[in-house]
C-alpha cells in the first residue's frame, strides 16, 4: 500500500491582494493597503514593521474582522474575514493599541469580565486564572483597580484579557509601546511560552526594532505595500559592509559626533550606541571604494558638505555586524522616505542668542535636594537629589511606576512637593511656581494639542497663551514654520497630520515662547523609527543651542543621547551617571559590553 504523504498545514492567516482604501470618494483618497500578501503560519510569530501609515494596523484590523477590502481576499483559520467573521472572533485574540481595561474594576474583576464575554466554561476559569497571574506576575494584584496599575503592568493585564480563552491566532497591536525594558521581556516570554505550549501562531506590529529580530518572520511595510518578507537575519546579506562603528576624537562627545556625521550625503543612517556612532554608508560612498579606514579630508567631495574637516578625520572606522534596524532604514530610504538632516548651529543663531540672554550665569538649570512626594500613606517619590547643568540633555529613566512622571510633573511645577527643594531656572518651584513656568517649556507623553484646529491655529493659542504680542508671535510662529519644516502645512487642520508631525507641533507649540528648559515625557512614544531619529536630532540641536532639556524614554537607546541620567525604581534613585558610568555597572563575564537597556535590565529588574 503506498504511503499516503501527510497533509500541507494551512496557514492560520492568509491574504491575498489586499486592498483597503479610506476616504475613496473625497479628492485625495488614502490607500491603507495596496495589494498585499501576507501568510500567517501556526507555532510562529509573524513580525510587521514599517513607518507611520504604512498600514500595519490596517491589516491587524482586517485580520479581526474589523475591516472590510475594498478588494482581495484575507482567509482566517479557513474562514473569509468578511464572510464569515463571526466564526472568527471566538477562535483569536486581539489586543489594539488601547485595549479597553475597566479602570474602576479591579484586575481579577476585569478577568471575570472578559470570561464571560468570551463564555469560558466556569470549571476552567479557576486553573486559566492562576496560570495567566502567575505567567504575567499579577498574582498579587487582583484586588487592585486596573486604573491604578503602572503602565506595563496594565499592558500585562491587557494580554491576559485577550488570553482568558486560549486562541489558535494571537493579534498585537503593538503591545509594548510606553512599556519598560523589564515589562516589555515579560510580554515577549509570555507570547513565547503560549507559541511552545500550545501551538498558536502571533502576528503583532511593533516599533521596536530590536523586538522584530525576535520574530520568526518579518514584513517590511510602506505606503500600504510589502516591501521584503523573512527572517530577520536574511535581511542583514543588504548592508553587510556597510555598517561601522565610529569613535568620538578625545575633543568630542559621541552626540557631537552624531550630529557631524549626519550632514555626511553618505550616510544612510547613524545612531548612537554604547559611546560610539553607528553609522550605515550609502553604496555609493567613497569611504567604500579602497576600504579606506579613517574618515579623511576632502573639501571638494559632495559626501563632506556641511562638516569641518577637522571634525571627524581622526574618527577611526570598525566594521561591525548588522542588525535588522541598519537595513530597515536603509530600505526605506531607498524607497523614497527620508530623515530630515538638521545641521547643528552655534551661537549668532536665532534661538541661541535668545537662551544665552537669559542663561548668562552658570548656576545650574535644575537643582533637585531630598525631593518627597505623597498621596496619603503611600509615598510616589522619596529622597531624590540631582543637578542639570545648562544646555544638558538630562534622563530620566525607571521602570512603569517608578515616579518619573510624579517626579516630572513636580520639576513643572505641575504636582506640589510634599518636602524638599526644586530650583528650577533660579526659582524656588515650592514657593513660587509661576515665575519659572514662562521659562520652561513641556511636551506631553499624549498629545494635548486641539485637533480641530489647524497647525496655525493651534501655535497661535499657545503663543498668545504665553503672552506673545502680535509682533513678536509673528516672528516666532515664523520661526516654527521654517524650523520644523511646517510652512507647506500650516493651514492642514492637526488631526490628519501624519504621527511624525503632529510630533512636531507639539515640539513647536513647546518651543514657541523661547524657553531654556524643555521638559519631554516619553516624547517617542508610539513614533518610528524615522520620526524617533528625527525627533532626537531636532532634540540634540536645541542642546547644541544652549537648551536644557528633561526627558522621559523607554527606548534605552536613546538614554545614549543623554548627558547624564537618573535611574528611579520604586519612588527611589537606583543610579545616577553618564551613560558610560551607569553602562559599566552592568559589567560582567556574561556582558563584558553592556547596553544602557542591559544595565537598565540588571538594575531595575533586580
Amino acid at each position: 500500500m503506498p504511503r499516503q504523504e501527510d497533509p500541507v498545514e494551512q496557514p492560520l492567516l492568509q491574504a491575498v491582494d489586499l486592498r483597503v482604501v479610506f476616504k475613496p470618494k473625497s479628492p485625495q483618497p488614502i490607500v491603507a493597503l495596496n495589494n498585499l500578501n501576507l501568510r500567517v503560519e501556526s507555532r510562529s510569530v509573524t513580525g510587521l514593521v514599517g513607518p507611520d501609515g504604512a498600514g500595519k494596523t490596517t491589516c491587524l484590523r482586517l485580520g479581526a474582522g474589523l475591516l472590510v477590502p475594498q478588494s482581495g481576499s484575507m482567509k482566517v483559520l479557513g474562514h473569509d474575514v468578511v464572510q464569515e467573521a463571526d466564526l472568527i472572533r471566538p477562535r483569536i485574540g486581539y489586543m489594539p493599541q488601547q485595549f479597553g481595561l475597566y479602570e474602576d474594576l479591579t484586575v481579577q474583576e476585569n478577568l471575570d469580565l472578559y470570561a464571560d464575554l468570551q463564555d469560558v466554561p466556569m470549571s476552567s476559569r479557576k486553573s486559566q486564572f492562576e496560570r495567566l497571574l502567575d505567567m504575567t506576575d499579577l498574582g498579587k494584584f487582583t484586588g487592585r483597580r486596573s486604573g491604578q496599575l503602572s503602565g506595563g503592568m496594565k499592558q500585562k493585564l491587557g494580554l491576559a484579557c485577550c488570553l482568558v480563552k486560549v486562541p489558535e491566532l494571537l493579534i498585537l497591536d503593538e503591545p509594548t509601546v510606553g512599556v519598560d525594558p523589564v515589562s516589555r521581556r515579560d510580554i515577549w516570554r509570555i507570547v513565547y511560552q503560549l507559541v511552545e505550549e500550545e501551538g498558536l501562531g502571533v502576528l503583532v506590529s511593533t516599533a521596536y526594532l530590536d523586538e522584530a529580530e525576535r520574530c520568526n518572520n518579518v514584513v517590511v511595510m510602506h505606503e500600504g505595500k510589502k516591501l521584503a518578507e523573512g527572517a530577520p537575519k536574511s535581511f542583514y546579506s543588504r548592508v553587510e559592509g556597510r555598517v561601522f562603528s565610529i569613535a568620538p576624537n578625545p575633543t568630542q562627545t559621541a552626540r557631537t559626533l552624531h550630529g557631524e556625521v549626519l550632514q555626511r550625503n553618505d550616510v544612510v543612517d547613524a545612531s548612537i550606541q554604547s559611546g560610539m556612532v553607528r553609522v550605515v554608508l550609502s553604496k555609493e560612498s567613497p569611504l567604500l571604494a579602497d576600504s579606506v579606514p579613517l574618515i579623511g579630508k576632502n573639501a571638494e567631495d559632495e559626501n563632506f558638505k556641511g562638516v569641518e574637516d577637522d571634525t571627524i578625520t581622526e574618527a577611526s572606522m570598525t566594521p561591525v555586524t548588522p542588525r535588522f534596524e541598519d537595513v530597515f532604514v536603509d530600505m526605506l530610504q531607498q524607497h523614497g522616505a527620508s530623515i530630515e538632516k538638521l545641521a547643528l548651529s552655534g551661537k549668532g543663531s536665532e534661538l541661541v542668542d535668545n537662551v544665552i540672554e537669559s542663561t548668562i550665569d552658570d548656576a545650574p538649570a535644575i537643582t533637585v535636594s531630598k525631593l518627597l512626594k505623597q498621596f496619603g500613606a503611600f509615598t510616589a517619590v522619596h529622597d531624590i537629589s540631582f543637578m542639570v547643568q545648562r544646555g544638558e540633555i538630562f534622563g530620566l529613566l525607571g521602570a512603569n511606576g517608578a515616579g518619573k512622571t510624579t517626579t516630572f510633573r513636580m520639576l513643572c511645577g505641575l504636582l506640589n512637593a510634599s518636602d524638599g527643594e526644586i530650583q528650577v531656572a533660579g526659582n524656588n518651584m515650592r514657593k513660587a511656581p509661576s515665575k519659572a513656568r514662562s521659562r520652561i517649556g513641556y511636551m506631553a507623553q499624549k498629545f494635548s494639542l486641539y485637533q480641530q484646529f489647524t497647525v496655525a491655529q493651534n501655535l497661535k493659542f499657545y503663543g498668545k497663551a504665553y503672552g506673545l504680542n502680535r509682533q513678536h508671535l509673528q516672528q516666532r510662529l515664523n520661526w516654527a514654520f521654517r524650523e520644523f519644516d511646517m510652512e507647506d502645512r500650516k493651514d492642514v487642520v492637526t488631526q490628519s497630520l501624519p504621527a511624525g508631525f503632529k510630533q512636531r507641533l507639539a515640539m513647536a507649540a513647546a518651543m514657541l515662547h523661547e524657553p531654556e528648559i524643555l521638559f519631554l515625557d516619553e516624547p517617542t512614544s508610539g513614533a518610528d523609527p524615522l520620526a524617533r531619529r528625527e525627533f532626537w536630532a531636532r532634540i540634540s540641536k536645541f542642546a547644541h543651542e544652549g537648551v536644557t532639556v528633561i526627558v522621559t524614554t523607554h527606548f534605552m537607546e536613546e538614554a545614549e543621547y543623554c548627558d547624564h541620567l537618573l535611574i528611579m525604581a520604586q519612588g527611589q534613585q537606583l543610579a545616577a551617571g553618564t551613560p558610560a558610568q551607569i553602562r559599566a555597572q552592568a559589567v560582567s563575564e556574561k556582558t563584558p559590553d553592556p547596553t544602557i537597556e542591559d544595565a537598565f535590565i540588571q538594575l531595575a529588574g533586580d
